[in-house]
């Protein structure tokens, strides 16, 4: 029993069961019930209700118990919890009965499941994060393996010069969503791996995310040197050697943990490559039971599930041979294999030389390969070919599985209250039939666009508190203050530009002609304003300069207090961005977008996306739910493609998007607006939503893989 049990009267005694699940975070009942315990901290803590529990007076629990709504309300939340944790009636379990007990294992170096446990840097951490939770509501019998960092990932300070400064903060572990893994005994479960002739400790957090388990790896124990002990502190942070370090405890340290666990996965789902290690961990106990290594390296095959999602080469780890020989110099032998065997398993030629990449030991072990759009899977194709040279690009056995996002994470809880009303009580249910989303017709453009209008002065309000908030404490200066969002208008067409802030993103391609954008922001009749916010990797010096020149826009007296930076962007911002702005900005340098799901969030809350036709957008696009910047063209240099971009952009603004949006009827309501509107959430909720994005998985991979389907070939050439 902790703490918080103690202290919690019996009426209410199962609250911190419901604070320890992040269940709570995607379902309104239980938010609301949170938000009606304490108004005010559910507020200041940024809705993470362990810490609100620890926060809470016994007074003020004397005083719920006594309210016989809140114990109502109590009662009726804990009994949809409960209902929901049965599995039995859901997706997975209706269709798949005798599978319920067969794992599957999801490794992914971050999961974006909540602000308030901050272990993730963006959109792959995200993604992760929805994969767990629309896992959890079909019943699909999945736990996830990733890290504990005590840092997490950098806050972001934008000082008055604007060069962005990376803050670390240490997770108070007990004001967290998270527990220790413990055995029956009560002691810590904890693995250990040996890297460069010395053992390495870890202890397992578990993270409850509905019916799933995620256990997390945190090397910060007593039995590791400092050295080791620093190892897992921070997310993609360090250089080749911290690096490798952690992918080798992610992939093997991870097995290990499941191991410890006592779960005995049926498929091995590798999210990226940074955790490509496991498959030489299981080739390992399999030689160890009797196998020789090929008949491991088959077995694993066909076990293994790989998803990449990068279509930079630089995005893609990989490391010096004279590394990987002294990390791995005492594992090949436990491989029955040779160094030279041990190295081809990841060789490849990058632009520095031969390195082990390791996207190419995940391509070459794993039996089932998928990109994450179907650009992204021709890219994929044609990126990895080499790696099956014997074969032609469109034979290259790598296939498309678009991503998704958790509608019930992404939806307000306006926008759930309008669907109950108009779409059905289960609609979330139903999220992913085509028939649920003509009834969206139903809904009157007064309350669809109130709702909006409601939402984006939310997101206003939000903005300008934060804003008072950092003034009050001292930790803003006036330069913040005019470039944070308080000079917003709530009446102009919002554009909303929020992502990570790498150079082919093109953060600034709205900024080419700082004539035609003023006329655009300026104009007294129709005016119009764009929100930035984003993070760039602290290494990253040419997206830290981006951010130096928008921040340098933000402030400047010209533009009119149109443009704001918005620093230290989260899931908790990223809520009411996606909620509240009008128009969803996205102009990546074609066809280097993998996927996006930032846009996917805006388009099912009804924000219409402008966005170059690359990722999901060139599926999701179909001339009436939103804009296309430029097109499918190819281009003899990248500033010609800039350029030609940037002047679609203009032009789709100018003659298209504000005129639109400006074109109000007597009751101030602008109905072909509307009409766009309720077409984004028509055509991109059912398809873009990890509903269909999870059955997609289960039945072209999870079950094939489980059930022993023969794979499609995927083994390059000895």
């Amino acid at each position: 029993m902790t703490h918080l049990d103690e202290k919690m009267p019996a009426a209410i005694s199962r609250l911190p069961e419901l604070a320890y699940n992040v269940w709570w975070s995607w379902n309104p009942p239980a938010r609301a019930l949170f938000r009606r315990l304490d108004p005010t901290l559910w507020r200041s803590t940024q809705h993470n209700p362990v810490e609100m529990l620890h926060e809470i007076t016994p007074e003020r629990f004397a005083e719920v118990v006594q309210d016989a709504a809140f114990i109502r309300h109590y009662n009726k939340v804990m009994m949809l919890y409960d209902r929901e944790m049965e599995n039995g009636h859901l997706w997975f379990s209706s269709n798949y009965p005798e599978l319920r007990d067969r794992t599957i294992a999801y490794f992914s170096a971050e999961f974006g499941l909540h602000n308030s446990l901050p272990i993730y840097s963006g959109g792959l951490g995200i993604l992760s994060g929805d994969h767990a939770k629309e896992a959890s509501d079909l019943a699909i019998p999945l736990v996830g393996v990733g890290f504990m960092y005590p840092q997490g990932y950098f806050r972001q300070r934008i000082p008055s010069h604007g060069w962005q400064e990376a803050i670390y903060e240490q997770i108070d572990h007990d004001r967290a969503p998270i527990r220790l893994a413990r055995d029956e005994a009560g002691r810590e479960i904890k693995i250990s791996v040996r890297l460069h002739h010395t053992e390495v400790y870890a202890r397992i957090w578990e993270v409850h995310v509905g019916r799933v388990r995620l256990y997390l790896m945190d090397t910060d124990v007593d039995e590791n040197d400092p050295w080791n002990r620093e190892m897992s502190a921070r997310l993609y942070s360090g250089d080749s050697e911290v690096r490798i370090r952690q992918e080798i405890m992610l992939g093997i340290g991870g097995v290990r943990t499941l191991r410890a666990m006592g779960i005995a996965p049926a498929v091995w789902h590798m999210n990226e490559g940074h955790s490509s290690f496991l498959v030489l961990e299981l080739m390992r106990e399999k030689v160890a039971g009797g196998m020789s290594f090929a008949q491991a390296r088959e077995a694993v095959r066909e076990q293994t599930i790989f998803t990449t999602h990068t279509p930079v080469p630089a995005g893609h780890d990989a490391f010096p041979f004279n590394l990987m020989e002294q990390y791995f110099g005492e594992y090949w032998p436990q491989l029955g294999i040779s160094r030279d065997e041990f190295l081809s398993l990841g060789q490849h030629e990058e632009s520095w030389g031969t390195a082990f990449n390791m996207t190419v030991l995940a391509l070459r072990a794993a039996g089932r390969i998928n990109g994450v759009s179907e650009l992204h899977g021709e890219v994929s194709r044609r990126m990895w070919q080499s790696v099956w040279s014997d074969r032609p690009v469109e034979d290259v056995p790598i296939v498309s599985v678009t991503n998704g996002v958790h509608v019930p994470t992404w939806l307000p809880s306006e926008i759930h209250t309008l669907y109950s009303k108009y779409l059905g009580p289960n609609w979330v249910e139903e999220q992913d039939d085509p028939l649920l989303w003509e009834r969206l017709a139903d809904i009157p453009d007064a309350e669809l666009w109130g709702v909006h209008v409601a939402l984006k002065h939310k997101l206003i309000d939000f903005l300008r508190e934060r804003v008072r908030g950092r003034w009050v404490h001292g930790t803003d200066d006036p330069t913040g203050v005019i470039t944070s969002g308080t000079l917003l208008d709530p009446g102009a067409l919002t554009i909303g530009f929020a992502r990570r802030f790498a150079t082919y993103k093109r953060a600034n391609l709205i900024f080419s002609d700082l004539d035609r954008l003023r006329r655009i922001l300026l104009n007294s009749r129709r005016p119009v304003q764009i929100i930035f916010a984003g993070k760039a990797h602290p290494a990253d010096d040419p997206g830290k300069m981006l951010i130096q020149q928008i921040y340098t826009h933000a402030k400047h007296h010209e533009l009119g207090g149109r443009v704001a930076f918005i620093e230290d962007y989260d899931m908790h911002m990223a809520r009411y961005l996606v909620q509240g702005i009008d128009v969803w900005l996205n102009n990546p340098r074609r066809p280097k977008e993998a996927s996006g799901t930032s846009g996917m969030k805006a388009a099912i809350n009804g924000v219409p996306n402008l966005s170059v036709l690359d990722g999901w957008w060139a599926e999701g696009y179909n001339g009436a739910n939103g804009w296309a910047i430029g097109d499918a063209a190819v281009y003899s240099s990248q500033e010609e493609q800039d350029w030609a971009d940037a002047n679609s952009l203009y032009d789709q603004l100018e003659q298209e998007i504000v005129p639109l949006f400006y074109d109000r009827d007597r009751d101030n309501i602008p109905r072909g607006w509307v009409e766009v509107m309720r077409e984004s959430i028509r055509s991109c909720t059912r398809h873009f939503g990890t509903r269909r994005m999870l059955k997609e998985y289960t039945t072209r991979l999870y079950i094939p893989a489980i059930t022993g389907e023969p794979s499609t070939e995927t083994a390059p050439p000895s």
